[in-house]
């Protein structure tokens, strides 16, 4: 993990761990004050919520990640938000430029859309909607000229 840090930090981009993706490491304080110490990332990724909180006492940056399957899960990502008040809020899947909109009028976090993006219109769409960034995992996505 320290090296593809360390690439990223060197390169200039800025750096979060996706840490609901990381295998053996356990969801606790404890394991988020390692990442802060040792890692050193800008922030974390999470959909749980009080590892939000933990990153926050470290001086982490949080993004809470939703997965918007209906309505009710719409509002009830949004009451989570509110009450452990991350950095920003990542929605997915990202191809919803109509609810990123909405989320918009119902949230002042920011907003950032991930999931099953694919190509460079599908980001311009995220982008139009109100997001403020969009997340990929596709490295050929990464540096588009814009």
């Amino acid at each position: 993990m320290d090296g593809y840090l360390k690439k990223l930090k060197e390169a200039g981009k800025t750096t979060f761990i996706h840490i609901d993706f990381i295998d053996g490491l356990s969801n606790t304080k404890s394991a988020i004050k390692y990442i802060a110490e040792i890692w050193k990332p800008a922030g974390i990724i999470t959909t749980r919520s009080n590892l939000i909180k933990y990153a926050k006492e470290e001086g982490l940056m949080t993004i809470q990640r939703l997965f918007l399957i209906d309505r009710n899960a719409l509002d009830k990502g949004i009451d989570i938000a509110q009450n452990c008040k991350p950095d920003a809020i990542e929605v997915l899947p990202g191809l919803m430029p109509s609810i990123i909109d909405k989320l918009t009028t119902m949230t002042t976090l920011p907003i950032i859309a991930g999931g099953l993006i694919s190509n460079k219109e599908d980001i311009l769409n995220g982008l139009r909607a109100g997001a403020l960034a969009i997340s990929s995992g596709d490295p050929k996505l990464w540096n588009l000229d814009f």
